[in-house]
């Protein structure tokens, strides 16, 4: 995945411009991106704090972390169901 040019910060900070008034169109010729990025932030992190940005990226990185976790789990336990069945 490719990493953002701009912090979390930087984009709760273009998010609340917006929320002051000015003119999305105005804002994204601005900051020099595109409309259909600037929504899809807008939809990601509208109403939020960096705070909560920090939370939300690192519940993201644990969830990611588990999910793994579960999925080695899963291969290990068909591993063994094969060994334990003799059918190899």
């Amino acid at each position: 995945m490719r990493k953002s040019r701009f912090t979390e910060a930087q984009i709760v900070g273009i998010l609340k411009q917006s929320e002051a008034g000015t003119p999305t169109k105005e804002i994204c010729r601005q900051h020099g991106v595109s409309p259909q990025t600037f929504y899809k932030w807008k939809s990601k992190f509208g109403g939020m704090e960096v705070s909560d940005v920090a939370k939300m990226r690192a519940l993201e990185d644990e969830n990611r972390r588990l999910k793994r976790i579960v999925a080695d789990q899963a291969l290990h336990i068909d591993t063994l169901k094969i060994a334990a069945s003799g059918n190899y």
